[in-house]
């Protein structure tokens, strides 16, 4: 670990809001997004509260207040401003933040000029790890905000709706697998405890489903037929008024969604994202497949191309066996979430380079579909 690889993750950050109007970075359209200037903020408390105030003698604090407004929810560390509420704030300014990124860079750089232990090392990898984390929600949360500017910003390009190629199925044979992180780098806590699971034979597609396929079941009326959604499912549509995946629009029969590129037609070829998890069973449901488990997601996936997007799983978020909670904040990073969440596998087009895995188990509440997500069916 050096301080050139520490930059280079954190100047990724930057570079993701290089063309951002100052107005864009303080925007928060929903309490489960976040507005840019906090994500810039957030990391940089992390590593100036878990690294620097512990390990760096001298260490002088940017500011007493930083810590109330940029914790996000370790309880271990102290008070927090409420989530819906991060929008508001609009002091401290982006300036502001800018200067905090800068300093805690400094002090970085002060530090890496000393011994670094294995524990130190440890947590200033779980810190850019973390980091990339929020540079993916920075992308999903920008643009869910912008979303709502009746302008349709364009503010980057990542690719998002790349078409696919080589269709098909492929069968996995019943037997004894292994699941879980075991090899050399680093993985988060929840991804270990490699254990051995029994698999009936399967079949999984090497294509995520498209926007084209997904066209049909809307225009069938997959979303107005109850017998394809699950009862709480049922509710949410009801409830939130619900007919089309996020970011679609349909006018005058022609549909287009939104991207962070600005308005596009639908590419039917492309995968279909932003589909929530009782979307995504729904159309299975339809389709007459089933979704993987997170296992069959797994030991299958090298059998297929994964990244473009976040794979929702039939796999409820829990620990692995033998999982334990690390002492202290850090232990409140994974294993307190694992209740009313659904499992994702793989990584988006939003994902920072280097930062996916196939056994990286990413986690959300089964209604939400901010992210990048997409659909790979599965059959027997």
């Amino acid at each position: 670990m050096t301080y050139e690889k520490y930059k280079q993750v954190r100047d990724w950050t930057i570079d993701l809001c290089s063309h951002l109007e100052t107005e864009d970075f303080v925007v928060q359209a929903s309490e489960h997004v976040s507005p840019a200037k906090w994500h810039l903020a957030h990391t940089t408390w992390f590593f100036e509260t878990f690294v620097l105030k512990k390990h760096l003698d001298d260490y002088k604090e940017f500011h007493p207040d930083f810590s109330y407004f940029f914790n996000s929810y370790y309880n271990a560390v102290g008070e927090r401003i409420s989530r819906n509420q991060r929008g508001l704030m609009t002091r401290p300014s982006v300036e502001d933040v800018f200067d905090y990124r800068d300093y805690i860079d400094e002090q970085m750089q002060l530090l890496f000029a000393q011994a670094i232990n294995e524990e130190l090392r440890e947590t200033i990898v779980l810190g850019l790890n973390h980091e990339q984390q929020h540079q993916e929600l920075l992308i999903t949360d920008l643009k869910y905000n912008l979303w709502l500017n009746p302008m349709r910003p364009a503010v980057l390009n990542i690719r998002e709706y790349a078409a696919q190629e080589n269709r098909g199925w492929q069968k996995i044979n019943q037997g004894l697998y292994s699941i879980g992180f075991d090899g050399e780098g680093f993985c988060y806590d929840n991804e270990q405890g490699k254990h051995q699971v029994y698999l009936e034979e399967f079949s999984i597609s090497t294509n995520l489903v498209t926007n084209g396929e997904y066209l049909q079941f809307v225009k069938s009326g997959g979303y107005q037929n109850h017998e394809y959604w699950l009862s709480d499912a049922w509710a949410w549509l009801a409830e939130n008024r619900i007919s089309l995946p996020l970011y679609w629009e349909e006018i005058d029969g022609k549909y287009r969604c939104y991207t962070l590129d600005g308005l596009k037609e639908l590419d039917l070829s492309a995968p279909v994202t932003h589909v929530s998890y009782y979307e995504a069973a729904a159309y299975v449901e339809w389709a007459g497949y089933r979704l993987p488990t997170e296992a069959e997601w797994e030991i299958a996936s090298d059998k297929f191309n994964w990244g473009d997007r976040w794979e929702w799983t039939n796999s409820a978020y829990l620990p692995y066996p033998g999982y334990k909670k690390a002492a202290g904040a850090i232990g409140e990073y994974n294993g307190k979430f694992m209740i009313n969440q659904m499992v994702l596998r793989g990584a988006s087009v939003a994902t920072s380079l280097g930062h996916s895995r196939k056994t990286y188990r990413n986690f959300f509440h089964p209604q939400y579909r901010w992210q990048f997500t997409g659909i790979r069916p599965c059959q027997k």
